[in-house]
């Protein structure tokens, strides 16, 4: 079954609706006593006027001539390129810096020896120092595979 849009026309405007969808090859049938099924390329087409306070499928139309009423004013000047930006006032800029709650300053945990002074484990083959037993036979296996 094909899809079809559901559309309940405005009150002041159902006989006219009614007039074109009888008009339409093959004719828009209807749904309930105040709905029709319209296929989705006719309602592509229809006048503006018919829809204008409709309900479609089941949300009030919104007339794309309303979204452009309420669209911003495009902006009086064009922007040239290697021209500079106009100024903007201190209030539009954020603060540099935000504290967060919970972000106080907290000391960086101390890193394990890893080579070097304080390793407690050395590899066997090289004499390498290493600050964990993982990170020794870890550097064996690839440093060292002939090794075993």
């Amino acid at each position: 079954m094909p899809m079809l849009i559901t559309v309940q026309p405005a009150r002041d405007v159902r006989v006219q609706f009614a007039t074109w969808a009888v008009r339409q090859t093959p004719k828009v049938r209807t749904c309930s006593p105040t709905a029709f099924a319209v296929p989705p390329d006719l309602f592509t087409h229809m006048p503006e006027e018919l829809l204008v306070g409709s309900i479609v499928d089941g949300h009030p139309y919104r007339s794309p001539l309303e979204d452009e009423a309420l669209a911003p004013a495009p902006q009086e000047r064009t922007p040239v390129p290697g021209e500079p930006q106009p100024e903007l006032l201190e209030e539009a800029y954020g603060p540099d810096a935000v504290e967060l709650p919970g972000s106080e300053q907290r000391p960086a945990p101390a890193a394990a020896p890893s080579e070097g002074e304080g390793a407690a484990f050395t590899c066997d083959v090289c004499l390498r120092p290493f600050g964990t037993v993982r990170g020794r036979d870890t550097h064996r296996r690839q440093a060292h595979p002939e090794v075993d």
